[in-house]
């Protein structure tokens, strides 16, 4: 069983990594398909597929954005097991 410290340095913890990639895009780069060179980003917006084109330029700066969007859903998931726990035992 963790204690109130871990659990408490553990929500520290993913708070501060969550605040430190917020600079993020959601969603995938694709390519616009074998005969039309370049690069999109695809994304759903209330379960709509959205997508934006990409300059060759930026393709290394939207990887990265697109890889803290991953990182923080996996963040996110963790906090809210951390809260889930903090809550459950009535740490608060």
């Amino acid at each position: 069983m963790k204690s109130y410290d871990t659990l408490h340095r553990q929500n520290e913890r993913l708070r501060q990594e969550i605040l430190d990639i917020l600079d993020f895009l959601m969603g995938s780069i694709s390519t616009k398909g074998p005969r039309r060179p370049g690069l999109n980003l695809t994304f759903k917006v209330h379960q709509v597929t959205r997508t934006r084109h990409i300059r060759k330029e930026l393709e290394p700066q939207v990887k990265q954005m697109t890889a803290r969007w991953r990182r923080l859903r996996n963040l996110l998931r963790e906090l809210s097991g951390v809260n889930w726990e903090r809550i459950h035992r009535g740490l608060g």
